[in-house]
């Protein structure tokens, strides 16, 4: 068995999102999410050189444990994965991993609140909360009913890259709303839509609201405005009515009736951009010494991605670019810089008065990219007035003001509060309900699993389904977010269906058309294990296989990944020391190829034929375990 003691871990208990049980689609009430309490490990780091040992003795403190060790020591509660910083007094970046792009965030009290897009995925728009701004908890999502997506917000049958793009969550006189833009291209059309709506909710857990569509609102990266005055604003941003050329972009603004949930009044154009006008989108408007600041992205979501910032005083504008602009970006510095493309920001202000931004990027760790995609980072900001020389003596943003960027390792918000690293995740399936980082592409139609069918085991059940881009699957697959570039994914299986040719395993993905599959399959009365993979240039094919001689219906898959690349191991049965290798892997196989990041998931299915009674699989336990590319 080869040793992965880089990696460390942490089991963190997260709160759960309702099972979707085998019937035509899963009721309102069973996706309603129960919420218990989250406890979390997390192990101290130490550096490769002190932690290897040949002598077999055990590593001293603060070393990464193998995987053995370590599922030993999660399992036991050792205090050698207790919480802990990565260094006293800082927080590490990105505070969201894994595909949590778009941030928008608001502070209620002494509490924080984030959401995210969630693109094709169900259950839609991720709600975290933080009370010191770097330890997030998933604690719900604002589109968790199938009712909710079924209409003119369709989770349904939506392309990849489609679906919630760019939410934005305020807060205004005891009630929480999230306005965002759903875009839909039906199949077969070249033509698109983009429906922008607001959903609403008394309690940010939830229950949420069913979509208010903005029938008058086009564009996209909706935005919402409470005045001090009373009155409420949507500013979004669209293509001017007579482009000079592709991809300019234009902010607008107009007033809403919440009681109607329309749009009134004249529409006021607020501003083409500061650096060339390219991709203007994802606008905010805060009020600030007494004056409208427009807050925006510009350059689009790649390398020249940035946020712009311009005030008014009045909010119809005129609005006058920041002279320093851009804000903040990463397009001054080194394609080999530790994060890239960043943008697409929102603003928060702390009880003392401070402020802080959250902002998209992107990691470099493999090929100026990562598997992870856009993910969510927390930047220092003041506000500072334009020198005497200047007039009219503007106050603006200053975000990273000593950095001019975004730093992997910062001080803490709260020095009085510890930052925890959080990097495992095990799903036992003891609980009535899934655990809530559970994400399925697009609404999962009837019986794809069940939780009850056999105690302790997620059931999966094979549909003729594939992944597929031309036909928007919604095959029996669903995963967690990859958190980092190095981790080891594992899941217990039992499967021994009915028909021949009914395949389960796990898989790896980045796109519907882009991904690696490890199954075990059942072919003239031998069981087979393969790993197949696709990409955009590359048909499905067949990386290894092998004949299971010895399989009882009981395996074990292990994936792990490291800058040396993928290696896929197994083994037959409940030992989970005795990890055979079946085949290694480059480690950029699934980088990031626009909008969403990579998932490790559990997979089944028929492949194309109608699946027979007891054609499913059993999952006992699935982990990934996480470990930060310092």
């Amino acid at each position: 068995m080869r040793s992965w003691a880089l990696l460390q871990s942490a089991l963190a208990a997260l709160t759960v999102i309702s099972a979707i049980l085998p019937e035509a689609t899963a009721s309102s009430d069973e996706l309603l999410s129960a919420h218990r309490p989250q406890s979390g490990l997390s192990a101290e780091l130490a550096s490769d050189d002190e932690c290897s040992s040949s002598s077999g003795a055990p590593p001293p403190a603060g070393c990464a444990l193998s995987a053995v060790q370590l599922r030993g020591e999660i399992r036991a509660g050792s205090p050698k994965v207790a919480a802990a910083e990565q260094r006293p007094g800082t927080f590490m970046n990105p505070i969201l991993r894994g595909s949590y792009a778009d941030p928008s965030i608001i502070r209620v009290g002494g509490d924080y609140y984030m959401v995210s897009s969630s693109f094709e995925y169900f259950p839609g728009i991720p709600i975290h909360h933080s009370k010191d701004l770097v330890n997030w908890e998933l604690v719900g999502y604002a589109l968790h009913r199938p009712e909710q997506v079924q209409g003119e917000v369709n989770l349904m049958d939506v392309q990849q890259d489609g679906g919630i793009q760019a939410a934005t969550i305020r807060y205004n006189n005891g009630k929480f709303y999230i306005v965002t833009t759903s875009v839909y291209q039906p199949p077969g059309s070249e033509n698109g839509k983009c429906i922008n709506f607001i959903v609403e909710a008394d309690d940010v857990r939830g229950p949420w609201s069913m979509p208010h569509v903005l029938a008058d609102a086009d564009g996209i990266d909706s935005s919402l405005f409470f005045d001090d005055n009373g009155s409420v604003w949507y500013v979004g941003a669209h293509s001017p009515e007579h482009p000079e050329y592709p991809g300019q972009g234009e902010i607008y603004l107009r007033e809403v009736d919440l009681g109607s949930w329309t749009l009134k009044g004249e529409t006021s154009i607020l501003f083409h951009g500061a650096c060339g006008g390219l991709w203007v989108e994802g606008p905010h408007i805060y009020k600030h010494d007494g004056r409208y600041y427009l807050m925006v992205a510009e350059g689009g979501t790649g390398f020249h991605h940035a946020v712009m910032a311009a005030v008014s005083d009045d909010i119809r504008g005129p609005y006058y670019s920041n002279p320093r602009n851009p804000i903040l970006t990463a397009r001054h510095l080194s394609y080999d810089n530790w994060v890239t493309r960043v943008g697409h920001a929102d603003l928060v202000e702390l009880p003392d008065g401070r402020w802080y931004a959250v902002a998209l990027g992107v990691r470099g760790d493999v090929n100026r990219s990562s598997n992870m995609g856009r993910e969510s980072f927390l930047v220092p900001m003041t506000w500072e007035r334009e020198p005497d020389e200047y007039n009219p003596q503007y106050l603006w943003p200053v975000v990273a003001p000593t950095t001019a960027g975004v730093e992997r390792v910062n001080p803490l918000p709260f020095a009085d509060l510890a930052f925890r690293y959080k990097a495992g995740f095990r799903d036992e399936f003891q609980e009535a309900d899934l655990e809530l980082e559970w994400n399925f592409r697009r609404l999962p139609t009837q019986g794809t699993f069940s939780l009850t069918a056999l105690s302790g085991f997620l059931r999966l059940f094979a549909k003729p389904d594939v992944m597929s881009d031309s036909e928007r699957s919604r095959c029996s697959l669903l995963g967690v977010r990859q958190e980092e570039s190095d981790f080891t994914y594992r899941a217990r299986m039992l499967f021994e269906p009915n028909s021949s040719g009914v395949e389960a395993g796990v898989m790896l993905w980045q796109k519907d058309d882009i991904y690696l599959q490890y199954t075990v399959s059942r072919s003239t009365g031998s069981w087979v294990l393969s790993l197949l993979f696709t990409d955009r240039k590359t048909p499905l094919q067949t990386l290894a296989s092998a004949n299971l001689a010895g399989y009882k219906g009981e395996i074990i898959f292990e994936v792990n990944c490291s800058r040396a690349g993928y290696s896929f191991g197994y083994s037959l049965g409940e030992s989970e020391e005795s990890i055979g290798l079946l085949e290694e892997a480059p480690s950029d196989m699934l980088v990031y190829m626009g909008y969403t990041g990579a998932y490790l998931g559990i997979y089944s299915s028929s492949g194309g034929q109608q699946p027979q009674l007891g054609d499913y699989a059993d999952f006992d336990w699935v982990e990934r375990i996480s470990s930060p590319r310092l």
